[in-house]
């Protein structure tokens, strides 16, 4: 026998085809998202650097150039850390460094800003632009220097002497160190660090690029923390490329760096791999 056509039952009828449609909606718009930003990966894999993807400890390093990250999904990823641009030279500052900042924090990543060494600028000014507009935070990471060639700059594009670029590093160095309280990290290249960095700076942890190879095939002698191993990494949150980056040591060493607790001449969780 056919129910009978009531108001009761159109009503009901009604709110099942809502909350139907409802959950159809929900699961469009997490096909979006996973879409919008990507499963994690890498859009241009390299073997060399196959093992820096098993290391525990993970992170990112973003600028501008990223665009509006959600970090609730970068920390849901997997992610542990991330290091995001501030400064560069003595009259810049990344648009989107305070949002980033802020931002990584509520996610719960831990969270480290960086500057760009600009050599046509002193030493001087560049380290009062740093600590105009970079929190002194107790919770953040380690600030990094970061020291390449400015190749692709239209005003700064020579280079200078290594005498000279050492200095100016020292300077930074020790002014960043005075401001947070933090021993920093040097940031570097392949190409700055045979021409500068070689045998140099020791007692600072490094944080290297090497995007095709594993450290010890592009660095002659150098101790290292951070390990940036593509440049074309792909992470929930971000659209597009976002460098990916690893720490050498285990979670354990990862808890004594992120209490600052350790010292890179000794205990910091790095490795010296021999000369080629």
């Amino acid at each position: 026998m056919p129910l009978a056509f009531t108001p009761a039952l159109t009503f009901g009828r009604a709110l099942r085809g809502i909350a139907i449609a409802g959950a159809a909606l929900a699961l469009a718009s997490c096909a979006q998202q996973t879409s919008q930003y990507g499963q994690l990966g890498d859009v241009k894999p390299h073997p060399g650097v196959a093992k820096a993807h098993r290391m525990p400890i993970q992170g990112i390093d973003v600028s501008r150039w990223q665009g509006k990250i959600d970090w609730a999904s970068v920390a849901a990823s997997g992610k542990q850390f991330a290091f995001i641009k501030a400064t560069e030279g003595g009259d810049h500052i990344d648009p989107r460094f305070i949002e980033n900042w802020y931002g990584a924090k509520q996610a719960g990543l831990a969270r480290g800003a960086y500057h760009f060494m600009f050599w046509c600028r002193p030493a001087e000014d560049q380290a009062r632009w740093f600590k105009q507009n970079v929190p002194n935070d107790p919770d953040a990471l380690p600030p990094v220097l970061d020291v390449e060639w400015n190749n692709h700059s239209k005003t700064c594009p020579q280079k200078i002497s290594k005498e000279r670029a050492l200095a100016m590093i020292r300077h930074m160095l020790h002014e960043m160190e005075r401001y947070t309280g933090k021993r920093p990290i040097i940031y570097t290249d392949i190409n700055f660090h045979e021409d500068i960095l070689e045998g140099e700076l020791l007692d600072y942890p490094h944080w290297i690029r090497s995007t095709a190879a594993e450290p010890h095939h592009r660095y002659r002698d150098r101790k290292w923390t951070l390990w940036q191993f593509t440049t074309t990494g792909r992470v929930p949150g971000i659209k597009g490329d976002v460098d990916r980056n690893a720490f050498y040591g285990s979670e354990k060493e990862w808890r004594a760096f992120l209490q600052n607790d350790c010292d890179p001449r000794h205990t910091c969780p790095t490795t010296r791999y021999a000369s080629n």
